[in-house]
């Protein structure tokens, strides 16, 4: 069953089901000790009150997306006559983890790191992360769709490039040697959306965050082959495609009552789904340069469906119309396909690494998740230690900060020294 997460939590506090309480902003840590220093390819921050200012078109200045207050002091994101609830959520790792909650919060119960970008430097500097690409926060959703909810839709694209904006000058720009550029797009229209690849492309972002199923946002379907010109220009630019879990707004559960830790228990299943869907849309077979990433997807699920891939294959009468001729018409396997065109992020799946050679040592990247309550802040290191230390030193590597520099075509850079 698919559940909207951000439509679950403003009901929720509609309905009274959600409440403000009191919490207690866990002390700044001591520095960790640098197993490996991280390019982490998945993390995410809440959008200061001052992402839009000055950045909108003068005709739209009233009607500029902004922090408002209500008068019991709650504050919420403002967006035409619709207003969105500042989750909790977004800022786990703000408080220890008894007080932890997805209700309304304030600028002022958070952690700095969670919204100002200098704050967030020594929040990485912290926990050993050299290097950090970010998606949005709820609010804003995972590839960028709240701006698709503006019933002016010239109002909302001029949002979302603003919002962009913000990325290239006041986040990424603040530090350039520790973000990686990641813009999200115009999810409308392909079309509007490959200039805006082309466009940012120029001014360096080097990755999209795109739906992992636009069809569930009502947008046309991965097989419609309307998307096309939207890859063809992250191909042409290298435009790393990133597919967060989630950011089809939607998330695999099995009841409707099913509580917050069966989602997250879940979330790698949106991934496989996400993967073979793309596989089978034949859209990596139309653009063998396009690079693929699974964000937040874990690594577990890949050798199952590399078993189902192989399985498919081998059962099939390829020259029937139920064989596998009638969704597939590359010449390279489905498996080959995967081996070449998709890469995987994780945080925590230990077990999965003794199958390192079956997933590809060059298609593993790491994440921290900042600052989400799967957040490994700011014990990255010993995690990454407890993982991944048994295998060869190269590979290790590759894992924590090779594949991704590769990847994302981003240096890593040398920490500040203690």
């Amino acid at each position: 069953m698919p559940i909207d997460l951000n439509d679950r939590l403003n009901e929720q506090l509609n309905e009274g089901k959600v409440v403000r309480r009191q919490r207690t902003l866990v002390a700044d840590p001591e520095p960790r000790s640098v197993y490996l220093p991280l390019i982490s390819v998945d993390d995410h921050l809440m959008e200061p009150r001052d992402t839009f200012l000055g950045r909108m078109p003068a005709k739209y200045a009233d009607q500029t997306p902004r922090v408002v207050e209500d008068s019991a002091g709650m504050e919420w994101w403002q967006f035409e006559n619709e207003r969105i609830m500042n989750s909790g959520q977004n800022a786990m790792s703000s408080w220890p983890a008894v007080e932890r909650t997805g209700g309304p919060v304030r600028f002022d119960e958070v952690r700095p790191g969670t919204y100002d970008v200098h704050a967030r430097v020594k929040d990485m500097d912290v926990n050993g992360v050299a290097a950090s690409l970010c998606f949005p926060s709820m609010v804003f959703g995972f590839c960028g769709q709240r701006f698709t909810k503006f019933s002016d839709r010239d109002l909302g694209l001029a949002a979302m490039r603003a919002y962009n904006d913000w990325i290239a000058e006041g986040w990424v720009g603040a530090y350039p040697e520790r973000f990686i550029p990641q813009q999200v797009t115009w999810l409308p229209d392909p079309q509007i959306a490959a200039e805006e690849i082309r466009r940012n492309a120029e001014r360096g972002f080097k990755a999209v965050s795109f739906s992992e199923n636009p069809e569930a946002l009502g947008f046309d379907s991965l097989y419609s082959g309307k998307w096309d010109p939207f890859f063809a220009a992250c191909a042409e630019t290298e435009t790393v495609v990133n597919l967060h879990v989630g950011s089809s707004s939607q998330t695999m559960v099995p009841s409707k009552d099913s509580p917050p830790p069966v989602i997250a228990a879940m979330f790698e299943i949106n991934a496989f789904a996400a993967a073979t869907d793309w596989l089978f849309a034949g859209i990596p077979s139309r653009f063998p340069n396009l690079k693929i990433v699974l964000s937040e997807s874990g690594i577990a699920w890949v050798p199952m469906l590399i078993d189902r891939l192989s399985f498919l294959e081998s059962r099939f009468n390829k020259d029937s119309d139920g064989g596998m001729t009638t969704t597939w018409s590359d010449a390279l396997t489905p498996m080959e396909v995967l081996a070449r065109s998709f890469w995987y992020t994780s945080f925590f799946d230990p077990t999965s690494y003794r199958l390192l050679d079956v997933i590809g040592e060059n298609r593993v990247m790491m994440e921290t998740d900042y600052p989400h309550s799967d957040s490994t802040w700011p014990d990255s290191q010993e995690f990454i230690k407890l993982q991944i230390s048994d295998l060869d030193l190269d590979v290790q590597k590759r894992i924590t900060s090779g594949t991704a520099s590769e990847v994302y075509r981003h240096p890593l850079v040398a920490l500040p020294a203690r």
